[in-house]
């Protein structure tokens, strides 16, 4: 097999092509599979996403030169041939498929196989070599159903609501606030917004990207506006002053796949943990890798060694690459969480 891909200090790159996927240094051309600051970083000399991503790239990084492709369109780039699929993780999500003289490799940044009624869904790309996250790579690790999550979080908003305390819900800007905005009942209360999380909605609802009507939390937003309300917010402001504006009779709650170990709710001092993810838990990390039909695997961030491991056991050629991607942690700061 041919190495479409080879792993370089800046990050994944395309011999064929000159360019790089998801680079972590500056470099002249760039694709990106999604927003994420781990996998969006400035500095780089030309960009390429879908047309989805691009608003909240330019949102996130500022005036950058980019270019956009659709999901499925195929475009030559120098000796290779490129196409962007959907990964199902957050609007605009791809999966980067490279085809070099018939040898096929695809890239699949972060991504879920389950549909969460906001993002494409995840679509299967059939490839000799497959580059796979493995955040929650392990088999505790298994998510809540879409229809359980909606009355665990609605029901738990709502008690607070009767006791009148405000509910608020950790959830990173880009992706899964938005994800939980559509499983929330509106005649509970109203949904207020940190600042991060109302400036994605801002860019999102621009290319006409439904969500429920929200308010961002302001300095002046008086008492009444707080009634019954449910607050959504980056992970890190839920433990700082911003919270303290809310008074002490609150709730907090944690939207997190690092839910399903004990402990960690514990440890992050939250009332509720609710066990849902944008990333693949450990039946999709295998169903996503065995529809592709490649032998070939490498894994990238998450439980590396114990993943790779059981690959090897069921047959495939595993192999770990070390990256600067971060998965998802909730002790790790979002972009621009820190805005009032």
């Amino acid at each position: 097999m041919s190495a479409v891909l080879t792993f370089t200090p800046e990050g994944i790159y395309c011999p064929a092509g000159d360019f790089h996927i998801d680079p972590w240094r500056p470099v002249p051309r760039a694709l990106i599979t999604h927003g994420h600051a781990d996998h969006a970083r400035s500095g780089m000399g030309h960009y390429l996403s879908t047309d989805i991503a691009a608003p909240v790239l330019r949102h996130r990084l500022g005036d950058i030169p980019i270019d956009t492709i659709r999901y499925g369109e195929s475009r030559q780039i120098g000796g290779a041939q490129v196409s962007f699929h959907p990964a199902g993780h957050v609007p605009g999500s791809a999966q980067i498929r490279v085809e070099v003289a018939g040898e096929v490799w695809v890239v699949s940044g972060d991504y879920k196989t389950v549909a969460d009624g906001l993002s494409d869904p995840f679509e299967p790309v059939r490839c000799h070599a497959f580059i796979t996250e493995c955040t929650f790579g392990l088999p505790v690790f298994n998510w809540t159903g879409q229809q359980d999550l909606t009355a665990q979080i609605n029901g738990w908003w709502a008690d607070n609501a009767e006791a009148g305390r405000v509910s608020m819900l950790g959830a990173y800007s880009l992706g899964k606030a938005q994800r939980l905005m559509h499983l929330l009942d509106p005649s509970i209360g109203p949904i207020l917004t940190h600042g991060a999380v109302e400036g994605t909605n801002a860019v999102l609802r621009a290319q006409g990207i439904a969500l429920p009507d929200t308010t961002l939390v302001t300095p002046d937003l008086d008492k009444a506006a707080k009634d019954r309300a449910i607050v959504i917010a980056p992970p890190s402001a839920l433990s700082g002053t911003w919270a303290q504006r809310f008074g002490a009779s609150r709730s907090s709650a944690f939207a997190s796949g690092w839910m399903a170990l004990r402990g960690v709710r514990r440890r992050r001092a939250a009332d509720r943990g609710f066990v849902v993810s944008d990333h693949a838990d450990w039946a999709g990390l295998n169903e996503a890798i065995k529809a592709t039909g490649a032998e070939k695997i490498f894994v990238t961030h998450g439980y590396t060694s114990v993943f790779r491991r059981w690959l090897e056991e069921q047959g495939y050629d595993a192999h770990i690459v070390s990256t600067e991607y971060e998965g998802e942690g909730l002790d790790t700061p979002d972009t621009e969480a820190e805005t009032p």
